[in-house]
């Protein structure tokens, strides 16, 4: 933005009016697209607006509206894959339509971590808010607050009529019958952390489908979606050596599981086969290249924008991931 040399300031909207010779309230008009406003004067300002790189000023254009044009993110501060890509996805979308974003973040573990972070979203009068917040605690604060404005909740499952999610169950279900339908019936599970519901769908669509084939189950290994919890739990299983295939919930276990087969000997997949959960861009240049389940985030964060600006179908709120078959996967050896 243009610094004025005499006082030192940035250009502002009487220095944009003064120049191209209309009030201020032109100006303002031309930014909010007033239908009233002549071309010509309209093209002289925004002349003079790119000749001053002048810049509105987003606090002032909200009051004077009585519109923030921001959706606001409730994030539980995760740095995992799929969260992280949300967000991004989210904000990506947000801008296209013209919006910006601001993020809440809380900690479910806090009492009134939840209720305080949407107190700090009303505040900057968010005309919408995205809930990115994959633990079950969340959702149940969630139930007991009131939302002024529309919302959407992600990573969920189940349907309230604000919900918007990857169908986790039926992904696992996938991925299940995958190895299932290669031969395999010694599958063992690794699974995200208890309090996340898309660790939970995972799992309760593994034990579902193997059941369906009447296949033998094993407790599931409770994991924490790190790679080196999937290290530590291949070089376990590699103790007991009755199995012939593991579906991890996400593709950092994933990628654990196979670092760790290797370094105890075992052909992947020759001897054992792994299917993970996501397909991270990293997930197709693993050794060998992963089968998982994809998850298409981008899609996920353009839909979430669309739905709390009432412009998505409100019976589309389930979107079907699909497998992605590589080389980490085959029959089982006889």
């Amino acid at each position: 933005m243009t610094i004025d040399p005499v006082s030192g300031r940035p250009p502002s909207i009487r220095d944009v009016a003064r120049l191209a010779g209309v009030s201020h309230q032109t100006v303002s008009r031309v930014l909010n697209n007033h239908p009233s406003i002549r071309d010509t004067t309209r093209q002289r300002v925004l002349d003079v607006m790119a000749e001053l790189q002048y810049r509105p000023n987003r606090a002032a254009r909200a009051l004077a509206s009585s519109r923030s044009r921001t959706i606001g993110i409730l994030s539980a501060m995760s740095t995992d894959y799929g969260p992280a890509s949300i967000m991004a996805s989210v904000e990506a979308a947000a801008r296209a339509n013209g919006y910006w974003v601001s993020i809440a973040n809380i900690d479910p573990n806090v009492e009134g971590s939840i209720s305080d972070a949407l107190d700090q979203l009303r505040a900057q009068a968010v005309e919408a808010i995205v809930v990115v917040a994959p633990q079950k605690r969340v959702f149940e604060a969630l139930a007991n607050l009131p939302f002024e404005v529309p919302y959407v909740t992600l990573q969920a499952v189940g349907d309230d009529g604000h919900a918007l999610f990857f169908d986790q169950y039926a992904g696992a279900r996938l991925a299940t019958r995958h190895l299932l339908e290669l031969g395999h019936r010694a599958i063992y599970h690794l699974t995200g952390p208890q309090n996340w519901i898309e660790a939970d769908a995972r799992m309760q669509g593994f034990l579902d489908e193997m059941n369906a084939w009447d296949a033998p189950t094993t407790a599931p290994i409770l994991g924490d979606w790190t790679a080196d919890f999937g290290y530590f739990a291949g070089q376990e299983l590699l103790r007991v050596r009755d199995f012939t295939a593991v579906f991890a919930s996400n593709d950092q276990m994933a990628l654990g599981l196979l670092h760790a087969f290797r370094d105890g000997g075992v052909d992947v997949p020759g001897e054992v086969s792994v299917v993970g959960f996501d397909d991270i861009p990293e997930a197709a240049h693993f050794w060998p290249p992963l089968t998982t389940v994809r998850q298409d985030f981008a899609e996920l964060g353009r839909r979430a924008v669309s739905f709390v600006l009432g412009e998505l179908d409100t019976e589309a709120h389930t979107i079907d991931p699909r497998l992605l078959v590589r080389a980490s996967t085959a029959a089982p050896a006889r």
